[in-house]
């Protein structure tokens, strides 16, 4: 049902539809203008929706949607979406950490999606919509698990399932995934489900929406 064009533009790595990407380090350099931008890897539910949120967040370059979290090479969108491989629906996020930090990224993930419900998000089911933050280093998994400890002391969920698991590798889903949303407006399960979830996180969170030039 949920479905979502690699524009890396910050990456030279040629990388096809379905490649795989590995990083060497978290930060990589925007030629455009000399930028540092870090990545962040994360899995909620249904990457069109996922990938919409973090797009719309200010200092956020560019989202690619994705898999991740599973032991399978060059997972396809049919593998994944049967619930028959150990990938998650996954995106990946480039940022100016200048602009929003990770712990603003964090704030997102969790106020975009509900991880409290276990291997499912709005009508989707099964483990491939499962909740993942990935993280690439000590400081990254010590504010997640920081963040958690405090959602759940504040009552915010009564309880959390996200993963919180080290990043391996991620794998650009197929073209037609990328800016699902945008370039398919009318589509049914974007109209019913992928748009109200967006429209909800902008509204609870207007402060972390990119600026009108």
């Amino acid at each position: 049902m949920c479905k979502k064009l690699i524009f890396l533009v910050f990456f030279s790595l040629g990388l096809s539809a379905c490649s795989q990407t590995k990083t060497d380090g978290k930060t990589v350099a925007d030629h455009t203008n000399g930028t540092v931008l870090d990545t962040a890897y994360f899995a909620a539910g249904c990457f069109w929706c996922v990938e919409a949120v973090f797009e719309s967040i200010h200092g956020v370059t560019e989202v690619v949607s994705g898999y991740a979290g599973g032991k399978e090479k060059n997972p396809t969108y049919a593998s994944v979406s049967s619930g028959l491989s150990s990938h998650a629906e996954t995106v990946q996020i480039v940022y100016n950490p200048k602009l929003v930090p990770f712990d603003t990224l964090l704030v997102a993930f969790f106020g975009s999606h509900d991880p409290s419900t276990l291997n499912s998000q709005g009508p989707d089911f099964g483990p491939q919509y499962r909740s993942i933050v990935f993280y690439q280093n000590t400081q990254e998994l010590d504010k997640t698990t920081g963040y958690v400890n405090w959602l759940l002391n504040k009552k915010v969920y009564s309880k959390i399932t996200t993963e919180i698991v080290p990043f391996e590798v991620f794998y650009p889903a197929e073209i037609y995934h990328q800016n699902y949303e945008k370039n398919n407006p009318n589509q049914p399960y974007i109209q019913r489900v992928s748009k109200p979830r967006v429209e909800s996180f902008q509204k609870k969170h207007p402060t972390l929406l990119k600026r009108e030039e």
